[in-house]
Protein backbone atom coordinates (compact mmCIF):
# COMPACT_ATOMS: atom_id res chain seq x y z
CA UNK A 1 0.00 0.00 0.00
CA UNK A 2 2.60 2.14 0.96
CA UNK A 3 4.07 1.76 -2.61
CA UNK A 4 1.26 2.72 -4.38
CA UNK A 5 0.45 5.82 -2.24
CA UNK A 6 4.16 6.69 -3.15
CA UNK A 7 3.18 6.03 -6.77
CA UNK A 8 0.62 8.34 -6.77
CA UNK A 9 2.37 11.06 -5.04
CA UNK A 10 5.28 11.38 -7.60
CA UNK A 11 2.48 11.56 -10.11
CA UNK A 12 0.39 14.34 -8.72
CA UNK A 13 4.21 16.07 -8.36
CA UNK A 14 5.13 15.23 -11.59
CA UNK A 15 2.09 16.42 -13.26
CA UNK A 16 0.66 19.40 -10.52
CA UNK A 17 4.02 20.07 -9.58
CA UNK A 18 4.18 23.87 -8.01
CA UNK A 19 0.36 25.62 -9.45
CA UNK A 20 -2.32 23.47 -10.05
CA UNK A 21 -3.51 26.19 -12.21
CA UNK A 22 -1.24 25.49 -15.16
CA UNK A 23 -1.73 21.49 -14.68
CA UNK A 24 -5.94 22.27 -14.86
CA UNK A 25 -5.18 24.95 -18.27
CA UNK A 26 -3.36 22.41 -20.24
CA UNK A 27 -5.84 19.64 -19.20
CA UNK A 28 -8.40 21.85 -20.04
CA UNK A 29 -6.73 22.53 -23.20
CA UNK A 30 -6.25 18.93 -24.22
CA UNK A 31 -9.75 18.05 -23.74
CA UNK A 32 -11.05 20.29 -26.04
CA UNK A 33 -8.73 19.36 -28.71
CA UNK A 34 -9.83 15.81 -28.09
CA UNK A 35 -13.53 17.15 -28.08
CA UNK A 36 -12.35 19.05 -31.74
CA UNK A 37 -10.75 15.78 -33.03
CA UNK A 38 -13.68 13.37 -31.80
CA UNK A 39 -16.88 15.30 -32.71
CA UNK A 40 -16.17 17.55 -35.75
CA UNK A 41 -14.14 17.47 -38.99
CA UNK A 42 -11.51 19.85 -38.48
CA UNK A 43 -8.41 19.83 -39.95
CA UNK A 44 -5.56 18.20 -37.58
CA UNK A 45 -3.36 21.17 -38.51
CA UNK A 46 -6.37 23.58 -37.44
CA UNK A 47 -6.69 21.50 -34.30
CA UNK A 48 -2.58 21.60 -33.60
CA UNK A 49 -2.71 24.89 -33.57
CA UNK A 50 -5.97 25.63 -31.37
CA UNK A 51 -4.41 23.77 -28.65
CA UNK A 52 -1.02 25.36 -29.19
CA UNK A 53 -3.07 29.33 -28.95
CA UNK A 54 -4.19 27.21 -25.60
CA UNK A 55 -1.08 25.78 -24.16
CA UNK A 56 0.50 29.01 -24.82
CA UNK A 57 -2.17 31.04 -23.01
CA UNK A 58 -2.18 29.08 -19.87
CA UNK A 59 1.45 29.29 -19.54
CA UNK A 60 1.37 33.46 -20.47
CA UNK A 61 -1.02 33.68 -17.72
CA UNK A 62 1.00 31.86 -15.35
CA UNK A 63 3.59 34.23 -15.92
CA UNK A 64 2.04 37.36 -16.17
CA UNK A 65 0.18 36.30 -12.42
CA UNK A 66 2.51 35.29 -11.16
CA UNK A 67 4.37 38.98 -11.71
Amino acid sequence: MRWVRGFGRFWYDFIVGDDWRIAAGVCLTLGVGAVLVGFTSAPDAIVTLIVLAGILVVATASIVSAR
